[in-house]
């Protein structure tokens, strides 16, 4: 069994801590970070408010942290991605407390690297949602649970209740519904109704109950008490009742409006690149686990675990359900996929499933070098780069080939699985993401307002439409579009169209700024490549009227 030195964690802090200088993604990440902005300046905490609008979509926590940490940071991309991307880092500890409790410390450490170097991983430090916390919270309070079953320690019924709290505050009641399902079929298989029933869940209750106390009073008073408020065109809307029923359940049940007819599957496929490159591994893992409970007629032996498996089974069913989803939404449960994954490649190495690991050991090698072929191509054809660029990726490689043809490195699929994720992601984050982000038109508009100190009623935005989420946290101020028109000494953002338009009525104007932009979140094959992208970008202007 390889054990993981400490230095290799260090390394992967480091490459998710590096991610905080590129610029953030519409639409979503861009409008939490405006919402943070908006928070840290209003001083009120309680409150949430986008754009100076009633705000009732997510939870506070992910605000909470990131307005706190612009206080300190300032109001910039790392201000708003250094809390989350603890949380990561976080996370990747817990999934090793948790691994070290249910098999050994070698495995934990296995687990916590498969977590930390997984596709998604990397995309939640890269493009900050509430998804981050929430996975971190999740992790964290099944491992301070079962602490608490293995030690019973006060300290960890604290730890456990407050992380679902935590959880809940960041993303809603899933937070708490995935431990219960964790635990719950684990009790179940093992046939512990002692643990089922016990009465000290009214205390976890309690506890958890208090921790939200803060978000149950800003929620009534902002909402609750104003029936009069008008929220996605409703009135008399509860934004107690939107928490705890409708933003989660509301999606199966069909009450809530949010509907994407995503089928049942979706989420699965989502993460065969998601959870790359442990995916091709989690599928057998899963299956043994299930074929394994099924041969003992759903009973467990006191050395079993089934809270991962089950967890996974369950939460999927409840997500799977939803008639909304995104691929991002089965990211809390990547801990206890990384835990099922380490355990079964702790199996293997010990002789168990022989001629599954036959097969493993070269696809996942074959796997590896697909990965970093792929980060050649936006090196050399998507955002053609220097040859600087291209030799570090030379050099990648030859690292890469080094731990495949080393003889004295053992479990060589599972160090070229994770060095391959790692060094390609040194290219998707730092020169993909970083060219990408250059053709998101609020990013790019906010940055001049910043720059130039255009005052905050000074743009007009004519014959222009497309969303400009990022210019607020960009501009660093909330940028109110003008209202008087097209007055001399305004600042105007406006399109090929009101170009021609501005040139009809020869209106003089300076050019102040002109490019491409494109929905960066939508990437289309036409945008890819190089020969098509004039065809997929639009253009903007931004000009000052004489």
């Amino acid at each position: 069994m390889p054990k993981i030195p400490n230095w290799v964690f260090i390394l992967l802090a480091l490459l998710h801590f590096s991610a905080a200088r590129i610029d953030m993604m519409d639409i979503d990440a861009t409008q939490y970070a405006e919402i943070s902005r908006e928070m840290m300046q209003s001083g009120d905490y309680l409150h949430l408010y986008d754009r100076g609008i009633d705000y009732l979509d997510k939870p506070p926590m992910l605000f909470w942290v990131s307005s706190l940490s612009m206080r300190v940071f300032g109001v910039n991309d790392f201000g708003y991605k250094f809390p989350s991307i603890l949380f990561a880092i976080w996370a990747m500890y817990a999934v090793y407390r948790l691994g070290r409790l249910l098999y050994d410390d070698a495995t934990g450490r296995m687990a916590a690297l498969i977590l930390g170097c997984c596709q998604g991983m990397f995309l939640m430090t890269n493009d900050v949602r509430t998804d981050t916390i929430l996975m971190s919270c999740v992790i964290t309070a099944i491992w301070m649970i079962k602490e608490c079953e293995v030690k019973r320690r006060w300290q960890y019924v604290l730890g456990g209740t407050a992380a679902i709290a935590a959880g809940m505050m960041a993303k809603g009641p899933i937070a708490l519904m995935v431990p219960m399902f964790c635990f719950g079929s684990d009790w179940v298989l093992k046939r512990d109704w002692k643990k089922i029933f016990s009465p000290y869940h009214i205390i976890d209750v309690i506890l958890i109950g208090i921790f939200l106390v803060p978000m149950s009073i800003g929620l009534y008073q902002q909402f609750d008490m104003h029936p009069e408020k008008t929220v996605n065109g409703i009135t008399n809307v509860s934004g107690l009742r939107f928490f705890y029923w409708s933003q989660s359940f509301g999606r199966i049940t069909g009450e809530s409006p949010w509907n994407n007819h995503a089928p049942f599957e979706f989420l699965f496929v989502g993460m065969f690149w998601a959870f790359l490159p442990w995916m091709f591994l989690f599928v057998p893992a899963l299956v043994i686990n299930i074929v394994q409970v099924i041969k003992q007629k759903f009973k467990l032996y006191p050395n079993q675990e089934f809270l991962t498996t089950g967890g996974f089974i369950l939460a999927y069913l409840a997500l799977g359900s939803s008639k909304y989803q995104l691929p991002h939404y089965i990211f809390v449960v990547f801990p206890l996929a990384a835990l099922m994954v380490a355990k079964l490649i702790a199996d293997m190495l010990n002789g168990k499933y022989a001629g599954l690991f036959k097969v493993m050991k070269p696809f996942q090698l074959v796997v590896s070098f697909l990965i970093m072929i792929a980060a050649l191509m936006t090196i050399v054809y998507v955002f053609p780069g220097s040859l600087f660029l291209t030799g570090l990726w030379i050099a990648a490689l030859v690292i890469l080939v080094f731990i495949v043809t080393n003889k004295k490195i053992s479990y060589k699929f599972f160090w070229a699985s994770a060095a391959s994720i790692m060094l390609a992601n040194v290219f998707i984050t730092h020169h993909f993401y970083y060219n990408l982000l250059k053709y998101q038109l609020g990013t790019a508009v906010g940055k001049y307002i910043k720059q130039h100190n255009v005052p905050s009623n000074g743009l007009l935005v004519y014959k222009l439409d497309h969303p400009l989420n990022a210019m607020h946290f960009y501009a660093d101020r909330l940028v109110a579009e003008d209202t008087l028109g097209l007055v001399p000494g305004k600042i105007v953002l406006t399109s090929p169209e009101g170009l021609t338009a501005l040139n009809e009525q020869q209106t003089h104007y300076e050019m102040l700024q002109q490019g491409d932009y494109f929905k960066v979140s939508e990437l289309t094959p036409e945008f890819l490549n190089p020969a098509t992208r004039d065809k997929a970008v639009m253009k903007y202007y931004l000009l000052k009227l004489q």
